[in-house]
């Protein structure tokens, strides 16, 4: 079980972590949390009606890491649109989609990442400087789901676009300054994919 999740019988998975991977998962999710902000009607708490016909943002975010978290929903990198009118439409679906949509995604990834620091938070040590943490099925797509926004963030920071540029990761020198960044990044990539595999029927 060190280092990789393993299934629970019943459903769900577990994984033993010692504290130094306890101390790294839950400061990402802080930080994760602090880059995607409040809630739209933090402002007007008591007033259910605010934060239900809030509208978010019509605008792509002018952060890296938040535009891949939150991408256009009508915009393929790889096709140019075909004229100057089809890219037109194509930014106008994507603000009328943004506008109506990112506030619940924000929200989402918010919750996430919430659900990663306080299942950490109420982990119990075991034995020498470590701990195995349960989860159930739904605190395992929690997880997954944050792990997935850890890895895009990482990956934004490192300018990560393909898989030629992780290859890359492999074989940077100790003394690269982006190394312990990268190791997260492929640290985090190994336990999601233990994650996916313990979903799987």
């Amino acid at each position: 079980m060190p280092g990789h999740f393993e299934p629970l019988p019943g459903g769900g998975a577990a994984v033993a972590l010692d504290d130094v991977e306890i101390s790294i998962i839950r400061s990402l999710a802080v930080q994760l949390m602090e880059l995607i902000g409040p809630g739209p009607a933090e402002d007007a708490k008591g007033d259910p009606l605010a934060e239900l016909f809030a509208e978010g943002p019509s605008e792509p975010p002018a952060d890296p890491v938040l535009r891949r978290l939150f991408p256009d929903a009508y915009s393929d990198p790889e096709k140019a649109p075909d004229s100057p009118q089809d890219a037109e439409e194509q930014l106008a679906h994507s603000a009328e989609f943004r506008r109506y949509t990112e506030n619940d995604l924000r929200a989402g990834k918010r919750d996430n990442a919430l659900a990663v620091i306080r299942s950490l938070d109420a982990l119990s040590p075991v034995g020498e400087g470590g701990a195995v943490l349960k989860l159930s099925p739904d605190g395992s797509r929690q997880w997954l789901a944050a792990l997935n926004d850890l890895r895009l963030a990482i990956g934004s920071r490192l300018e990560i676009t393909d898989e030629d540029d992780t290859d890359l990761l492999y074989r940077l020198p100790d003394e690269d300054p982006r190394k312990p960044m990268v190791m997260a990044y492929l640290w985090l990539g190994g336990l999601q994919e233990t994650l996916v595999s313990t979903l799987m029927p």
